[in-house]
């Protein structure tokens, strides 16, 4: 018998909600469901980019570590239970639609109305202490004061980067965005910050007094299009810019020790040679040359060509993203990395950016192509690299249209 979820549609209806300044709503849903972030130690990973590989570096390195690890990041690209991590992976339909129904019993006995991203993360901290988790990281959905995960009382926080995105809700300077995010730091506690960011620059922003620690860099890297090799060890995830995000995750795993976590560092790079993150700079599995890459602003647009110019890489492009991003800004970055040619694709939804947005932003006019078009193209055969980027919710829209499984 099929299984057909109860909660999960309901979920999605709360979709339109969007964002919501407070606290409150998922603080009520976690009473109700009898407090379960405070059965496990937490740790919360903000910043404008880098959170989810940073992440999946700390995941794999914990778990190869012995622990078993809790993690909750977002977007999902394909099926909403991405969201979930469990002991390496994604929790099942069934049971997210079980833990959904929960919160959204505890709700109703609140008289409150959650988001999705409220409602999310209570059954991912349900899932916690169902699943008995050692240590669980929560990555920040945007900015940092009223993000649910905000909520938690963590033991360390991790911020990786500061760039311009959301400014409609976070402030339109580095400065009111990194105040933000800072919000999330905890007092007397561990801040790990990026390599990028200067402890001088944050000191001021700083709410309340946390510990700093400045992640270091790792030193010279041999990098290849598709990894990076770096003091002779494999790094899974490729760029320049991973590379910062394993250092931060290096610092992170360093704090945790501190706090009396036991990590041995023989299994370490072992787990940091395993990592795979669907959607960063990804081969995409029975495609032919075509790399996914869910670069959706500036910032993460210009790590993304200057990995291609350092590697003598020239992809034919395919852009795809949401009408409220800087495609200016995305454009200015990716045309650095010269590529063959440029097509736009447009999803079903009504987010996505027009073939005008796109077109004025790049000066061209190049075909939008719809989502079986994009489809058809990619299974083609191309002796060059293909990359699509511009949103992670257009490679799950893509890879949803294939039937491809990320994980």
């Amino acid at each position: 018998m099929d299984f057909k979820p109860v909660y999960l549609p309901r979920l999605q209806e709360r979709g339109h909600l969007g964002i919501k300044c407070g606290l409150e709503n998922i603080r009520a849903l976690l009473d109700g469901l009898g407090r379960p972030d405070e059965g496990f130690p937490v740790v919360l990973i903000a910043g404008t980019n880098g959170k989810g590989s940073t992440g999946a570096f700390l995941a794999h390195m914990l778990k190869a570590s012995g622990f078993v690890v809790g993690w909750t990041t977002s977007p999902h690209l394909v099926e909403v239970a991405e969201r979930i991590w469990v002991d390496g992976e994604p929790i099942g339909t069934g049971a997210l639609d079980l833990l959904l129904g929960e919160a959204f019993e505890a709700e109703a006995i609140a008289g409150i109305q959650a988001t999705y991203f409220e409602l999310m993360i209570a059954a991912a901290l349900s899932a916690f202490r169902m699943t008995g988790v050692e240590v669980a990281l929560l990555e920040v959905g945007m900015g940092g004061r009223w993000d649910a995960t905000n909520a938690t009382d963590p033991l360390l926080t991790v911020l990786t980067t500061v760039g311009l995105d959301h400014q409609q809700y976070l402030g339109d300077t580095r400065e009111a965005i990194a105040r933000e995010k800072l919000c999330t730091a905890r007092e007397g506690r561990p801040l790990v910050l990026g390599p990028t960011l200067d402890p001088e620059w944050i000191r001021p922003l700083l709410p309340c007094q946390p510990v700093l620690h400045p992640a270091p860099r790792l030193g010279h890297a041999d990098l290849r299009w598709d990894h990076s090799r770096v003091q002779g060890q494999r790094v899974g995830l490729a760029g320049l810019h991973q590379l910062d995000n394993l250092a931060t995750a290096f610092e992170a795993i360093r704090q945790l020790q501190a706090l009396g976590f036991p990590i041995p560092e023989d299994r370490l790079w072992s787990a940091v040679a395993q990592v795979q993150w669907p959607g960063r700079l990804w081969k995409t599995p029975g495609l032919e040359e075509v790399w996914m890459d869910g670069a959706h602003n500036p910032d993460g647009a210009r790590v993304l060509a200057d990995h291609a110019l350092a590697c003598g890489v020239q992809p034919h492009l395919y852009i795809g993203a949401m009408g409220d991003k800087d495609h200016v800004g995305v454009a200015r970055e990716l045309k650095r990395m010269r590529p063959l040619s440029v097509t736009f694709v447009h999803g079903d939804a009504p987010r996505y950016a027009t073939a005008e947005d796109l077109g004025n932003a790049w000066g061209i006019e190049a075909s939008m192509l719809t989502l079986r078009q994009a489809v058809a193209h990619l299974k083609a055969h191309s002796e060059s690299p293909r990359l699509v980027t511009g949103s992670l919710y257009l490679l799950g829209d893509l890879l949803r249209e294939m039937g491809i499984q990320p994980f």
